[in-house]
């Protein structure tokens, strides 16, 4: 009995490791288009971003054609961008 506990126990350690990095991802592609608010990003794939009020970024580079590479977070039904990197010359 004390070995399934310790068992138990592992796996269920293990499991709070690892799905939060299941919710987690990065993508990369240009931007289709912004919000008027410059709170949500579409990218052409048809991605859509939420770009939270405490994140740092310029929002006058992002506009459509921007080449954007970002890390964002599952919460709920959207993807909440954690960083964002702009390229350079990367527009229309």
């Amino acid at each position: 009995m004390r070995r399934f506990l310790t068992l138990t126990v592992a796996v269920a350690m293990a499991v709070l490791v690892v799905v939060p990095l299941a919710w987690a991802g990065d993508i990369q592609g240009k931007i289709k288009n912004v919000d008027p608010t410059g709170r949500m990003v579409m990218l052409e794939d048809g991605t859509q971003l939420m770009i939270p009020a405490t994140l740092n970024i310029e929002r006058k580079d992002l506009r459509p054609g921007a080449d954007v590479k970002a890390s964002y977070e599952d919460k709920g039904n959207q993807k909440v961008i954690t960083s964002i990197e702009v390229r350079a010359g990367a527009t229309k």
